[in-house]
């Protein structure tokens, strides 16, 4: 990928290219219920980093928000792969480890944000 690209991004980026040669070798009984919702996520992470940041302000935070939910998502989701033996053992791990260090990033990524104030009624 680019060498300009945030770092985050760039890692999200591999991992759904790591992700969509494992998908593809899901049996066809998961590939096009528990595959699609694997493949909808990655996409999604991915696509809100790429909102993140172009985004300013409460907006971002919002961004950043949605992405940390759909990356917790995503995780439960590859461990029910795991769990139903569609997705080997050690690449749930590897998987795993992409997705706990992208979470970490995201994390530090909303600390630096400050969190919106709801607006004071009155």
């Amino acid at each position: 990928m680019a060498k300009e690209e945030l770092l985050v991004i760039d890692r999200m980026y591999e991992l759904v290219k790591w992700f969509l040669g494992h998908l593809a070798k899901f049996p066809r009984s998961h590939r096009y219920g528990l595959g699609q919702r694997i493949e909808g996520r990655l996409y999604a992470v991915l696509e809100g980093l790429i909102r993140a940041k172009y985004t300013a302000g409460a907006a971002k935070w919002q961004e950043l928000s949605a992405v940390s939910l759909d990356l917790e998502i995503l995780r439960l989701l590859a461990r029910l792969a795991d769990e139903l033996a569609v997705l080997p053992h050690k690449s749930h791990e590897h998987a795993v480890r992409e997705m706990n260090e992208i979470g970490k990033m995201v994390g530090g990524w909303l600390k630096q944000q400050r969190h919106p104030k709801a607006p004071s009624i009155g």
